[in-house]
């Protein structure tokens, strides 16, 4: 990121931006005020300006917001103008998920290999990407180029797969194991904890009762 004075918050919010923006665009609106976008999105007005300003801003005074162009540099920002090469690790129920997935590819995220260490799922095709042998991970990782890989092991294994990524030159991981990986520096790590996200939704749950 070349500006580390943008929050954590203000960047976990553009992909929200992004989908709203998508969904006016399928309804043929082409310019939205904050104010607007705000009924819509769940953001005060203020705040929509405030994280659009970290960028640039985009709208204008008494026009407010051109959807498409919005959306186009938000992608931009996002680093949804380019493609990556990405692979699963974990050919089990979560990584079989992921690959039927018909979105990544949509946004530039190009599946390019599964790997596991049962030999039972070797040679399997999920969505005409093949599953391989996990021993192959390093070699694959470093002469194809990879860009992502979405772990999906159990958690022995996971810091020990981070460890071979790294090794072999991977720029980020996506990580859904219940551990939170260590990378080396230069690489970014996303932990996604599936089981925390449905503590928090039984906690609301529990306050509404």
């Amino acid at each position: 990121m070349k500006d580390n004075k943008i929050s954590m918050a203000v960047i976990r919010r553009l992909p929200k931006y992004h989908r709203y923006l998508s969904q006016l665009m399928d309804r043929d609106i082409n310019r939205i005020s904050s104010k607007e976008l705000s009924k819509i999105i769940g953001f005060s007005a203020s705040q929509i300006r405030q994280d659009l300003n970290n960028f640039g801003g985009f709208g204008q005074q008494g026009y407010g917001y051109n959807v498409e162009a919005l959306y186009r540099e938000i992608g931009k920002i996002l680093g949804l103008d380019r493609e990556y090469k990405t692979v699963i690790i974990g050919a089990g129920n979560l990584g079989q998920a992921l690959a039927n997935y018909t979105n990544f590819s949509r946004f530039g995220y190009k599946l390019q290999a599964m790997f596991d260490v049962n030999p039972r799922l070797m040679g399997l095709r999920i969505n005409d990407v093949e599953v391989k042998d996990v021993d192959l991970l390093g070699d694959y990782v470093r002469e194809n180029n990879i860009d992502i890989a979405y772990v999906c092991t159990n958690r022995s294994s996971a810091q020990q797969i981070a460890d071979i990524l790294c090794k072999n030159g991977i720029k980020a991981v996506w990580n859904f194991t219940p551990v939170d990986l260590v990378l080396k520096k230069g690489a970014v790590v996303e932990n996604i904890h599936l089981i925390e996200n449905l503590f928090t939704l039984s906690y609301f749950l529990k306050e509404n009762e």
